[in-house]
């Protein structure tokens, strides 16, 4: 069968957008695209954006890929490639989020680390009524941890588990959250840009076999405003020249344990905090998450086993040493979003930044944090603007163009009702 291709990308709003094109393109390597989709928002709207180029008579740009990155796509008779941006003048485009994340992961392994990442996603489903309207997806008795049909009496979850299956991507676990009708999705431990693509087409996969089955499955922050919110937390370590993990002290894990990279990047997540908000947590409704005592990731804190700080440091030493950083969402663009957590581990390592205590409290009632994210995308977004050193570590091109997109969201969506503001995200993500 002469496949066509579906040649992809993850844009600022973390859309995916791209073509199908017929299997004799295959070997071309590259498509263009109008460089103006990054000043497009979510209602359709084209602004002028920072980089965007509206102005300047909505020039192309080129999407790039190798023919190693070609793989089976879950549409039947389709292959399907993530690529990288570049301008018409073959110069790496600014906005490009995967070009971020690359250039993250260059300066790591300019210092001998490769960064090794897992990614948590967690999503609600909901299905149309009879009106046409959305509602939660009725999952019965649905429990945190649940498994099973009356978790998912559809069986979407399993349709979504064959598919993962034979395309080769490496489940680590579907469960039953905490709310219902929620859900996670885990992949393994991989290399940090292969663990991203991988993220990136499972969560696109997800949906639409999900929409196969008459389910709207969603990673929006807070589609319900009742229930908790969805995170999309960062696990992450490095492996050294010698192939061991850099974080590891022995075999043992968790805050007495800990190594000067493992406090270095402590250091770092914690000093930008409140920068990171505005890109890891870039929606509207991320703010309904990322309260204080919500196992959000609000608070400017750290420690071990506990999920009501913003980074946690495991408890597995030798080969599973890890941090969890448990502030962004996927409304964010996950390339985006690790190379921001990246960014500012590198920053800590490198400016020698102070590592505060410890948390030693509950982080409901109590807490020895004295700092929090923003509560709102407005103030978010401001922090961000604010983080010079963490823009220009990301990529002030990307960041600028960020700011801007985000400013003309808070007008878009500031008098919105809660369904309004759900219906105004929830088809997008």
């Amino acid at each position: 069968m002469n496949h066509r291709l579906r040649a992809v990308f993850c844009d600022h709003l973390s859309i995916m957008r791209g073509k199908y094109l017929p299997h004799g393109k295959i070997g071309d390597n590259d498509t263009r695209f109008c460089r103006s989709t990054f000043g497009v928002h979510y209602d359709k709207d084209l602004l002028p954006a920072p980089g965007a180029m509206m102005m300047e008579g909505l020039p192309d740009m080129e999407l790039r890929w190798a023919g190693d990155d070609i793989r089976a796509c879950w549409e039947s008779g389709t292959k399907i490639v993530l690529g990288d941006l570049f301008d018409t003048e073959g110069a790496p485009l600014p906005m490009c989020p995967r070009g971020a994340l690359k250039r993250a992961i260059a300066a790591w392994e300019a210092k001998g680390l490769t960064p090794k990442v897992g990614i948590e996603l967690e999503a609600f489903a909901f299905v149309h009524g009879p009106d046409g309207k959305l509602m939660p997806y009725d999952s019965l008795g649905g429990v945190v941890y649940g498994t099973g049909p009356f978790t998912d009496p559809r069986g979407f979850n399993d349709a979504i588990w064959d598919v993962a299956e034979e395309l080769g991507f490496n489940l680590d676990m579907i469960t039953a959250e905490y709310d219902s009708p929620q859900f996670e999705y885990t992949l393994t431990f991989d290399n940090a840009l292969k663990a991203v693509d991988d993220i990136i087409l499972f969560r696109q996969m997800a949906r639409e076999v999900a929409l196969h089955e008459g389910v709207i499955l969603t990673f929006m922050p807070k589609p319900i405003v009742e229930a908790g919110g969805n995170g999309m937390h960062i696990n992450f370590s490095f492996t050294d020249k010698d192939g061991n993990n850099a974080l590891s002290v022995g075999d043992k894990g968790g805050p007495d344990h800990l190594n000067d990279l493992a406090r270095g990047c402590l250091a770092g997540l914690l000093h930008h905090h409140k920068g990171l908000a505005g890109l890891i947590a870039p929606t509207a409704t991320s703010y309904d998450r990322l309260q204080p005592g919500s196992l959000s990731g609000h608070r400017q804190n750290w420690g071990g086993d506990h999920r009501n700080v913003t980074t946690r440091v495991s408890t597995e030493g030798g080969a599973k040493a890890r941090l969890e950083h448990r502030m962004a969402d996927a409304s964010s663009n996950p390339y985006t979003a690790l190379a921001a957590v990246l960014q500012a581990a590198l920053l800590g390592v490198e400016n020698g930044y102070d590592l505060q205590p410890i948390e030693t409290d509950d982080g409901f009632v109590e807490t020895d944090a004295t700092v929090g994210a923003a509560t709102t995308l407005e103030d978010a977004v401001a922090d961000l603007a604010a983080d010079t050193v963490l823009s220009n570590a990301v990529g002030a091109g990307l960041v600028e163009n960020h700011v801007f997109m985000k400013q003309a969201e808070v007008e878009k969506t500031k008098d919105l009702d809660p369904e309004a503001l759900r219906d105004f995200y929830i088809y997008y993500m």
